[in-house]
C-alpha cells in the first residue's frame, strides 16, 4: 500500500476538479475515477476525461449505470423537472450515490495500491444530501477498512467550507481561472460559468461572488 498514492472521485465539477488540484499538491501519486451512472449529461464524462489528461492525471471510468435504474432522480432522467422544496429531498438527490461511489472507489483503490481516497462532499453547502455529511464518510471509512482488512482514509478537504472559501481553495493553489473556465457544474451540461439559472449554478456563483467582492477576495481576483 502506497501511502503516497490518493485516488481522487472525480465528475469534473467545480469541487472534484478543486479536489484533483489539492490532491496534486498533496500526495506524489494521484489517480482519478469517474462514475458513468447515465447521468442528464454525457459532456459531464468528457469533461472530466478532458481535464484529467489535461493535468496529467490517469484516469479511469466505471460503469455504474445500474443505479441509472435503482434510484432515477433529476440527475439521471431528462424528463424531471430539477426542483428544490423546502423541507424535502432535492430532485436531483440520487439515493445511495457517494454510498457506492466511494465503496468502488476503495476497491479500486486496493487495486491501484492507494491508500487515500479524496472526495468534493461538503456538509456546509450540501443541498440536503444526507451521504454529503461528515458523520457519513466517518462511518463509511470505517466499513471501508474493515471490509478489506485495510487502511484507507478519506480525504474531504471541502467538508467544513463554504463555496466562497472553495474559490478561495482554488485561487491558493493557482487553478481559480482554470477550474472558471474548464469544469461542468451546471446541472442542463453548460461547461465553464453554466448557465446561470439552475441550483448548482445559483450556488456556484454565489460563492464566487461572495469570494470576489469580499473580504476574502479582496481586488483583482
Amino acid at each position: 500500500m502506497n501511502t503516497e498514492k490518493a485516488l481522487v472521485v472525480f465528475s469534473g465539477g467545480q469541487d472534484s476538479t478543486t479536489c484533483l488540484f489539492w490532491a496534486k499538491k498533496t500526495f506524489k501519486e494521484v489517480e482519478a475515477v469517474t462514475f458513468n451512472y447515465g447521468q442528464r449529461h454525457v459532456a459531464e464524462l468528457d469533461c472530466a476525461r478532458e481535464i484529467a489528461e489535461d493535468l496529467q492525471v490517469p484516469h479511469h471510468i466505471l460503469d455504474m449505470s445500474l443505479l441509472n435504474q435503482l434510484a432515477p432522480s433529476a440527475l439521471t432522467r431528462t424528463d424531471e423537472e430539477i426542483t428544490q422544496t423546502e423541507g424535502k429531498w432535492p430532485s436531483t438527490f440520487v439515493p445511495g450515490r457517494n454510498l457506492l461511489f466511494l465503496s468502488f472507489a476503495g476497491i479500486l483503490a486496493k487495486q491501484l495500491g492507494a491508500k487515500h481516497i479524496v472526495t468534493g462532499v461538503c456538509e456546509t453547502d450540501f443541498s440536503g444530501y444526507p451521504d454529503c455529511r461528515d458523520i457519513f464518510v466517518k462511518s463509511l471509512n470505517v466499513s471501508l477498512n474493515l471490509s478489506m482488512d485495510d487502511q484507507f482514509v478519506i480525504h474531504t478537504p471541502l467538508m467544513w467550507i463554504t463555496k466562497a472559501e472553495t474559490w478561495e481553495m482554488a485561487d491558493d493553489l493557482g487553478a481559480f481561472q482554470y477550474i472558471q473556465e474548464n469544469t461542468l457544474t451546471c446541472y442542463n451540461g453548460v461547461k465553464g460559468r453554466g448557465c446561470g439559472e439552475c441550483p448548482a449554478c445559483e450556488l456556484r456563483q454565489k460563492g464566487l461572488d461572495e469570494y470576489v467582492n469580499g473580504e476574502k477576495g479582496g481586488e483583482g481576483k
